[in-house]
């Protein structure tokens, strides 16, 4: 394996922070459409039944009675139930992410000296966090 050549930091690090997101690999939870960029939940989609199966009936009495789905039915030309879902609601599909963790902590590759770690439960949390960090170093830079 290739070692890493760093450039030696003039200052210490606990002058430093680390932004970081990591993904566990082994949890999957479930996930709202809207959460996956599920392309039904996006455009809508069309569910085919045959309903002369015993199958396609309960497929058919589910869609229509229980779902709680906005839908639109016609028949087609081969004689088959067409639902049309509409976009922005839950399809039937059961949709799984890997949680993603986001973390700030104290120093950089050397450590953390302080110990002090925080985790975003929001994405847009820890991405506010580190423009903010990055507009301080920015401002400080500017002022020399």
């Amino acid at each position: 394996m290739q070692s890493v050549n760093r450039i030696e930091p003039e200052l210490g690090a606990g002058a430093f922070q680390t932004y970081e997101i990591r993904a566990p690999r082994d949890v999957r939870l479930r996930s709202a459409c809207e959460q996956t960029g599920c392309p039904a939940w996006r455009q809508g989609w069309e569910s085919v039944i045959d309903e002369s199966t015993p199958l396609g009936q309960g497929q058919a009495a589910y869609i229509r009675t229980r779902s709680g789905r906005t839908f639109r039915e016609q028949k087609n030309g081969a004689g088959l139930t067409v639902f049309r879902f509409e976009s922005g609601q839950r399809c039937f599909a059961e949709h799984r992410t890997r949680p993603d963790i986001y973390l700030v902590r104290d120093g950089d590759w050397r450590g953390n000296p302080t110990g002090r770690q925080r985790q975003h439960t929001r994405p847009e949390d820890w991405v506010e966090d580190m423009a903010g960090s990055l507009d301080a170093v920015r401002t400080g830079r500017e002022r020399g």
